[in-house]
């Protein structure tokens, strides 16, 4: 059977553009009802006290998923009439795997009664997944007046104005 070159280049670029592809972006808003939804969620633990979490989608960068945990605090910490918070708690989970660039070498022999040949083969595989899956937690403590000079302590209005600007919400 002979297949044709136009078929073969096309089925090439087609495996090009699959590599290339990312997961959709994680977006900014409320999980809208699994634990494993990307989204916000939070919880009252008591009067000026809650425990946030945004999970991001996978191939989201640790960094954004911190951010919109920072962000969603801030929001509560204003929404609730407070000037700043204090993360009290953090922790980062991951879930899926990595399938980053990898390389590989491998060799092999074989005889055919008086011939025999030996083979050498170099193998690559590139990250055709999105990546793993980040959550962030922290647990937030309110307060009102200046901001600690603290670098666990945030601005309320300050991490709304910086992470918010931009955000994809939906």
């Amino acid at each position: 059977m002979k297949i044709s070159k136009p078929l073969v280049a096309a089925a090439l670029s087609g495996l090009l553009l699959a590599a290339c592809a990312t997961a959709a972006p994680t977006t900014y808003r409320a999980q809208l009802g699994s634990p494993n939804d990307v989204g916000y969620s939070e919880y009252r633990l008591e009067a000026g006290r809650y425990r946030v979490t945004f999970q991001g989608g996978p191939g989201a960068p640790e960094a954004q998923v911190a951010d919109y945990a920072l962000l969603r605090a801030a929001e509560l910490a204003l929404r609730d009439g407070y000037d700043w918070f204090r993360v009290a708690d953090r922790s980062t989970t991951s879930s899926g795997y990595d399938r980053g660039p990898r390389m590989s070498v491998g060799g092999g022999s074989a005889s055919f009664g008086r011939r025999s040949s030996v083979g050498l083969g170099v193998g690559t595989s590139f990250n055709l997944g999105p990546g793993p899956s980040f959550s962030r937690s922290i647990e937030v403590v309110f307060g009102k007046g200046a901001t600690p000079r603290d670098r666990d302590a945030y601005d309320a209005r300050d991490v709304v104005k910086n992470v918010g600007y931009g955000r994809q919400r939906t």
